[in-house]
């Protein structure tokens, strides 16, 4: 009994000292600190803080831009409900981000395995693979994008080898949103490096031992390599998903600004500059802001919610 109690004594001393140690070291280096986060915490209250909040009061306000804004409590919100565009731009947007990101994810998944075979020049194709995540917020990708898919675009122009008369992609209500989860989908360099990495990190013993049990390679694949690599799958997936609710310059490019053909590639983030830049309502964008940025968080938390059920972690 009195070994134990000796050894909660040290421990509770041990502990004492440790944060004592911690108090005199943040006294000491805390000055330091604050000078080197200094602009950090101006970035972020002068850039995002302070934007986010005005934005917020904005949103329940009459504002356009060009007087000052006017008082007008939930109006802006109870308008949005009733506005048959803002549900078509959700209804776009959502379409958008259901098929585009589950593609995109798995073809850089697949990539990735490619790639992880050990090919000769494997720097030299990662490399080439990356750059559409570069390019594809581009302006001048989109303008291509316009380009290829035209009624006399390059896509067409193949097709009549083979003696099919394709449509105006860009310009027909049918394929037009189809022709943006493409470029969605070849913009997979940014997932399949994060792909490539998290293979590499899984032990070549757990193949050996499959191996060695009569596994294949699509039974490794789903029983090792797929729940192993099932965080990574997450990271991406949120990561990828946040920004395919924010897409803009793709469809304001393709569409003009419009959103069309007849409202078919009017994402939310276009019909929220139509109405905050284009109609000067200010008040109306913020709003719809607000709203998108709800849900985002609410796609988010569920990610993180139902991941219990399927990622698995080390522990």
């Amino acid at each position: 009994m009195s070994v134990l109690s000796e050894l909660s004594s040290l421990r509770r001393t041990g502990g004492r000292e440790v944060r004592q140690a911690g108090r005199r070291r943040l006294r000491r280096d805390g000055p330091i600190a604050l000078f080197f986060l200094g602009p950090w915490f101006i970035g972020l209250f002068a850039i995002t803080a302070g934007p986010l909040v005005s934005s917020l009061y904005l949103s329940f306000t009459d504002f356009d831009l060009l007087t000052n804004p006017q008082w007008i409590g939930i109006q802006n919100y109870v308008q949005m409900f009733a506005d048959a565009r803002w549900w078509k731009s959700l209804q776009v947007t959502f379409t958008y981000v259901a098929i585009a990101i589950p593609l995109q994810l798995a073809f850089a998944l697949f990539l990735a395995l490619v790639l992880d075979k050990g090919l000769r020049g494997l720097s030299f194709y990662r490399s080439v693979y990356y750059l559409p995540s570069l390019l594809g917020g581009s302006v001048a990708v989109a303008i291509l994008w316009r380009q290829l898919f035209g009624r006399d675009g390059l896509i067409n122009q193949f097709l009549a080898v083979f003696g099919i008369e394709g449509p105006g992609w860009v310009a027909h209500p049918d394929t037009a949103l189809g022709t943006l989860i493409i470029l969605g989908v070849w913009m997979f360099g940014s997932p399949m490096v994060i792909f490539l990495a998290g293979l590499r990190q899984i032990p070549d013993m757990y193949y050996e031992a499959g191996a060695l049990d009569g596994a294949g390679k699509w039974r490794q694949f789903w029983s090792i390599t797929f729940p192993l690599l099932t965080p990574i799958i997450f990271f991406n997936l949120v990561l990828q998903m946040i920004g395919a609710f924010q897409s803009f310059t793709g469809a304001f490019i393709v569409s003009n600004g419009t959103g069309g053909p007849a409202d078919s590639t009017l994402f939310y983030t276009l019909y929220l500059y139509q109405e905050g830049f284009g109609g000067l309502r200010m008040g109306y964008a913020s709003a719809m802001a607000w709203i998108l940025l709800l849900i985002i968080g609410a796609f988010t938390a569920l990610n993180f919610l139902f991941s219990k059920y399927w990622v698995h972690y080390d522990d």
